[in-house]
């Protein structure tokens, strides 16, 4: 019985490795092959290797696109992906902390408030009023506030559920020697955080630098782009260069693919302690 078991399970585990293969693998290596091609030969959109491989060239004209525009678009994504993580982690970590420690009859008003975040969708047209209202409509710290905002639902949940991990003891003990609500905070409770922070961190890096919708309504405007909305440079309403346009994707896809890879064992951890203790 005990050995049907495990041969079921090994080939549950290998059907499912290769359909996560097939999932992610087989649409990198058609945007690898069609950024390869010339443009006749990626116009016709086939799943067929190269007659001619031009990956390199077709990657520096991306480069070179509008001025190096996609350099630009780079920096502004990095900023606005930086700034905005430390704002989620340090926002979220404190609330989560906050909502695990202290009863309060508001907590369940809080806690709705933060589902509605995920599940409300979010109103375009109001937004730009209020931000054209503070003065940061077309503005990177306006779209910082807006992906904060976005995002600091999901990055509550997922830090509540492991500060429960925690024990209270920790925060009893640092109290009696001596230590402020602050100073309890950030030198005892926040280093304890560090799995679950990169699985914050990677999660909506990736979420903030792949988004395409919030740059497009509340940051227009070339000299503002970020690296998604680089593709419309080879897409117009009667042509399209597939070769450039998937070399591009190809671009902005690889720092992404490198972090998570790096980092995968990490996101892992965060998302299970998580899941599993609280």
């Amino acid at each position: 019985m005990n050995t049907t078991r495990k041969s079921t399970s090994w080939i549950v585990g290998i059907v499912g490795i290769l359909v996560t293969t097939v999932v992610f693998l087989v649409p990198f290596a058609f945007v690898l092959t069609q950024a390869s091609k010339s443009p006749q030969e990626a116009a016709r959109l086939e799943f067929t290797w190269p007659e001619q491989f031009m990956l390199w060239s077709n990657v520096v004209q991306v480069f070179e696109t509008r001025d190096f525009m996609l350099i630009t678009a780079f920096v502004n994504s990095t900023i606005l992906t930086v700034a905005s993580v430390f704002l989620m982690v340090l926002f979220g970590s404190m609330i989560a902390y906050v909502l695990s420690r202290r009863k309060s009859r508001i907590n369940g008003l809080i806690n709705g408030l933060v589902l509605a975040g995920l599940i409300v969708p979010p109103a375009v047209v109001p937004t730009i009023w209020l931000l054209q209202g503070l003065g940061l409509f077309k503005t990177l710290p306006g779209l910082v506030f807006i992906e904060v905002a976005f995002g600091l639902s999901f990055t509550v949940l997922i830090m509540r559920a492991f500060v429960r991990t925690i024990p209270r003891e920790i925060d009893e003990a640092a109290i009696i020697d001596g230590a402020g609500p602050v100073r309890l905070f950030f030198q005892m409770i926040f280093p304890l955080l560090r799995s679950v922070i990169v699985t914050v961190v990677v999660v909506q890096s990736v979420t903030v630098f792949n988004d395409f919708q919030n740059p497009l309504y509340f940051l227009p405007g070339d000299d503002n782009a970020t690296v998604q909305l680089t593709l419309f440079n080879f897409r117009s309403q009667f042509s399209t260069d597939y070769n450039l346009l998937f070399a591009n994707i190809l671009i902005i896809t690889v720092p992404l693919l490198v972090m998570y890879l790096v980092f995968q064992r990490q996101i892992v951890s965060g998302m299970t302690s998580g899941a599993v203790k609280g």
